[in-house]
């Protein structure tokens, strides 16, 4: 929503005047560029940093306004630490510093040398992402304020990037380029309000990625009850807004390539229905589509990086009110797969949303593997706070692979268990099944509802609900909104899937 922090990269001298930036490793350690620019200063950078304490420390910084000896406006110095240990959250909280550093001195123009101590050259894959953390960092949800004016007013930045080989960084950064525009998509889905993101909005909004060449169908009210999706329209019933399934197809692989499926929970809110929520935070409850827009933020990354795979995103969209054609703690729902599910609690609505999905997925896609992320229980923030996602997965190599591309990323993920003695929890002597286990392992039994309309799939759930939105802010995020997912599944996808 907000106007995202502009990248560019060259290769030529280093600049003079305006605003620069460089990094400095432990002990001040210096690369080329940066130590020639700094041996102009009065004095050397090491009074200046002593006074201040700084050592060169990952996460610290040094600010000089108007330094002696050069003819720059401020020269900003970043610790760094040992970048040898660098993971990709690390250069992207790296980016976020630079960034907030550059806004809170409404810098219009930042030149980042990019050099470090005792390297010929940084690799290019580096630099783009630094300036992904800087871009994430620049994201504001800011569209339903009066804009301000004056002193008070923002300062739109650029970051340029001097670098050793600028090419290279441009090409990696038109791939984490995508994956930025993804990640903020996800975060406007979920920061926009309920009142304007509605159910055949948010399909509309999926439909706009048709301009990345992804196929997008929509099926509404009377198709899903042609398919008798009992599950999801149950769901929807108490609702003014009609359901809809979002299908986004994105063909990046080869012809006859079985497609990696990734379906999400989209109810855009959640009142709890007749088993209706406390007041307090009922607010949040915009955010339960996380899931949804996770799945189309990352359609979005993988068409505008041209992902060499087919990837099919699959959304199943509902409001869950509480009106007189609500559906009843005590109905019982005919699923699409034909299983039939006693509701003993109408907020454990996502499950009943996911079933038919993941059913459909499977059923009309053949998929080599399905993930479903949903901000599904409120047990997973009991077990795992706002660090990690819970993830569940009848599969032990997409499970590995998983916690894999979450380590790498920063959007980490914890393994949970599946087992036949948690169905018990969930047996009821009136249907198939029931759609809640009350408090005892709730998370867990939640997963183990969604396995049975998996159809032995390869598939991993994962439970968003402690990481997808409200989770405390960090360097290259200050958004309630966090737009988890996009990156973990975008670098899965990548690392173990891509041709």
């Amino acid at each position: 929503m907000s106007k995202l922090t502009k990248i560019s990269f060259t290769k030529g001298e280093t600049p003079q005047d305006g605003v620069v930036a460089v990094l400095a490793g432990e002990g001040l350690a210096l690369g080329k560029a940066a130590a020639e620019l700094v041996s102009q200063l009065t004095g050397g950078l090491e009074r200046p940093a002593g006074v201040a304490g700084f050592k060169g420390k990952k996460g610290s910084s040094l600010d000089l306004i108007a330094p002696a000896g050069l003819a720059l406006d401020r020269l900003f110095v970043f610790g760094t630490g040992d970048v040898a240990a660098y993971t990709e959250d690390d250069w992207l909280k790296l980016g976020g510093s630079i960034q907030a550093s550059a806004a809170a001195a409404k810098a219009s123009r930042v030149t980042v040398v990019f050099d470090l101590a005792g390297e010929e050259a940084v690799p290019a894959d580096k630099a783009a992402l630094v300036a992904m953390g800087a871009v994430l960092r620049s994201y504001v949800f800011d569209a339903y304020k009066t804009p301000k004016t004056g002193d008070e007013a923002p300062v739109n930045v650029k970051i340029e990037f001097a670098v050793e080989d600028a090419k290279a960084a441009k090409k990696a950064w038109s791939r984490y380029e995508a994956v930025t525009g993804g990640v903020c998509l996800a975060r406007d889905l979920v920061n926009l309000p309920p009142n304007d993101l509605g159910t055949e909005e948010f399909a509309g909004k999926a439909k706009e990625l048709e301009q990345l060449g992804v196929e997008v169908e929509i099926l509404g009210e009377k198709e899903m009850k042609k398919l008798k999706m009992g599950a999801l329209l149950g769901v929807a019933q108490g609702s003014s807004r009609p359901p809809r399934l979002a299908i986004m197809r994105w063909n990046g692989g080869k012809k006859d390539e079985a497609p990696l499926a990734f379906v999400g929970k989209g109810v855009v809110f959640d009142s709890g229905g007749i088993s209706i929520k406390p007041g307090a935070g009922m607010d949040e409850m915009k955010g339960d589509m996380g899931g949804a827009a996770a799945v189309t933020g990352l359609m979005h990354a993988l068409a505008g990086r041209k992902a060499k795979v087919n990837a099919i995103g699959v959304i199943g969209l509902v409001e869950n009110m509480p009106d007189a054609g609500a559906y009843r703690p005590g109905d019982i729902l005919t699923a699409m797969s034909g299983t039939t599910i006693e509701i003993l609690n109408t907020d454990a609505e996502g499950r009943l949303v996911l079933a038919d999905a993941l059913w459909y997925t499977q059923d009309r896609f053949k998929p080599a593997l399905m993930i479903d992320l949903a901000t599904l229980t409120g047990a997973v923030l009991v077990a795992l706070g706002n660090e990690n996602a819970g993830m569940y997965s009848n599969n032990d190599e997409l499970a590995e692979r998983l916690t894999a591309a979450g380590t790498a990323s920063g959007e980490t993920v914890w393994r949970m268990p599946l087992s036949k003695a948690y169905d018990k929890l969930i047996d009821t002597p009136n249907a198939d099944v029931k759609n809640t286990g009350g408090r005892t392992g709730g998370s867990i039994t939640a997963a183990q509802f969604l396995q049975r309309f998996t159809n032995d799939v390869t598939w991993a759930h994962l439970d968003i609900a402690g990481t997808a939105f409200g989770p405390a802010k960090h360097e290259y995020n200050q958004s309630w909104a966090t737009g988890y997912g996009v990156r973990l599944l975008d670098r899965l996808v990548a690392d173990f899937y891509e041709g």
